[in-house]
């Protein structure tokens, strides 16, 4: 069995818009990242950037189920000790209302210099407006 190498010359890249208006954050992050990955593709191949860029709009409006909005907690540390902070989802969403969305998405894209390169493909803006509209994106509907 071979490896298949693709050239960047021959892809064709897409952009495509997700609306999160309402949506649950998993499943709009699924979503985004699989078409980011380019999984989508008959091309697909695991260590390349073959995929297409995604637009997400109305991120501030995400909804998350169950009971995570109380519950969910983000953790970084500073590296010194006793360094750990946490964050719950709320205040986090409240500060930044685009970061759930990223770090889900991040989250489900590969560690290391692809997974870095794949997530500057991913736009993420809290209301409904954004500046790619000369690209003229797709509407992706998600469940």
């Amino acid at each position: 069995m071979k490896t298949v190498f693709i050239k960047p010359a021959e892809v064709e890249r897409k952009w495509f818009v997700i609306d999160a208006d309402g949506k649950i954050l998993g499943r709009v992050a699924a979503k985004a990242a699989s078409i980011v990955r380019g999984k989508e593709k008959a091309i697909f191949a695991p260590h390349q950037e073959v995929g297409d860029y995604v637009v997400v709009v109305n991120a501030g409006k995400i909804a998350v189920s169950g009971r995570k909005a109380q519950q969910k907690i983000y953790y970084r540390h500073s590296g010194y000790v006793g360094g750990l902070k946490e964050i719950p989802y709320a205040k986090a969403a409240e500060r930044h209302p685009t970061f759930p969305l990223e770090a889900a998405i991040k989250g489900m894209l590969p560690k290391g210099p692809l997974g870095r390169k794949l997530l500057k493909n991913v736009k993420v803006y809290s209301g409904p407006e954004h500046p790619h509209a000369a690209q003229n994106p797709q509407l992706i509907e998600v469940q």
